[in-house]
């Protein structure tokens, strides 16, 4: 068993390495990589990927199927980041940083997991192997690290929205694509009708 002292003096460095990353991404900061981080932040708001899951449900032939796959991989991720967020409740980089300052709105209080990032790395796990799959990745990552320029989270809460968003993802290829367990509900005749 780890003494208390000792797994203290653990996460203390952490913590420590953690900030240290985050204000070594700030000094990137430009106004072009503040306009370009804002509109990667935008493109992982939940409206964007909402307006991409009804693209896809109305696209016909794969489309509800990709539809809802989307849409179940951004729920588990979103769900997941959430119950995340509500128990461990740390603070965002611009309550625990003494003059440090968001270039961004944050959408709420708590900071781990990111759930931007959840969201977008579920999607691209749901979609590895498809050529969209490819296309989410790199856009995760964009996502990923505005989320650290912005300073609306540590890089350790965009290294666990990764985590979390790759689980989700997974659940959901496999829900959706493996082992259509959907029709045994009815969902899939709802999608169908999309």
């Amino acid at each position: 068993m780890i003494p208390l002292r000792a797994e203290q003096a653990f996460w203390k460095r952490v913590v420590s390495i953690d900030q240290r990353i985050l204000l070594s991404v700030r000094r990137w900061e430009s106004r072009f990589m503040t306009r370009l981080m804002r509109a990667l932040t935008h493109l992982g708001d939940p409206g964007s990927w909402l307006l991409l899951g009804l693209a896809l449900g109305f696209s016909g032939g794969e489309g509800p199927r990709h539809c809802a796959l989307l849409g179940t991989a951004a729920g588990f991720a979103l769900t997941g980041s959430q119950l995340l967020k509500r128990s461990c409740c740390r603070r965002r980089p611009d309550c625990g940083i003494g003059g440090f300052a968001a270039l961004a709105e944050n959408p709420d209080s708590f900071s781990f997991p990111s759930g931007h990032t959840s969201v977008a790395f579920a999607v691209a796990a749901a979609f590895a192997g498809q050529p969209l799959g490819v296309v989410v990745l790199v856009l995760a990552g964009g996502i990923a690290v505005s989320r650290v320029y912005l300073g609306a989270h540590y890089p350790l809460d965009v290294a666990a929205g990764m985590l979390v968003g790759t689980l989700a993802g997974t659940a959901a290829k496999l829900l959706i694509v493996q082992y259509p367990l959907l029709k045994l509900v009815g969902y899939a005749s709802l999608v169908s009708v999309l």
